[in-house]
């Protein structure tokens, strides 16, 4: 693989976490903030939301680092290794966790009757997109497993 193209996916990967700590320190306290003051009979949901949203950052962050070394591994052509394997497998468990997260707190939040349409459909994109990339992430899992069982049946054949 190109240099340009590692290149390219390393920055992306820094730039959606420098995205994602921005939003977290600036956007969401004063969008929770403002969110509680025009709903107030919703007031007492801001912490709650709060601390599933930042919840989710955990495995989000830990997603993305296993994405960068995972990036950096085929930069220096070590990708068929069970460290990537590995990643690989944290990324699908990763994105797993975001999904079931954000599936339970839209149940209570439609338990509260403040499950906003906009709001689920927000959720539902994340859900999604969560998925997509859990899924994709075990069908690379699973082929590369493959993989490495191949190369390590080749390099003990004489």
């Amino acid at each position: 693989m190109k240099k340009t193209a590692l290149f390219f996916l390393k920055s992306a990967i820094f730039m959606i976490g420098l995205f994602v700590v921005g939003i977290s320190i600036f956007g969401l306290p004063k969008l929770a903030t403002y969110s509680a003051v025009v709903n107030p009979e919703f007031a007492f949901l801001k912490w709650p939301i709060l601390l599933g949203l930042y919840s989710t950052e955990i495995p989000f962050f830990l997603g993305l680092y296993k994405a960068y070394k995972l990036v950096v591994s085929i930069d220096t052509r070590k990708a068929f290794t069970i460290e990537s394997v590995n990643n690989l497998r944290m990324i699908k468990c990763c994105a797993w966790i975001i999904s079931v997260v954000y599936i339970i707190g839209a149940l209570y939040l439609f338990l509260q009757g403040a499950l906003h349409p906009g709001i689920a459909l927000i959720g539902m994109v994340i859900v999604f997109a969560s998925v997509t990339i859990s899924v994709f992430a075990a069908v690379l899992h699973k082929l590369l497993s493959h993989a490495l069982e191949l190369k390590i049946e080749n390099e003990l054949t004489v």
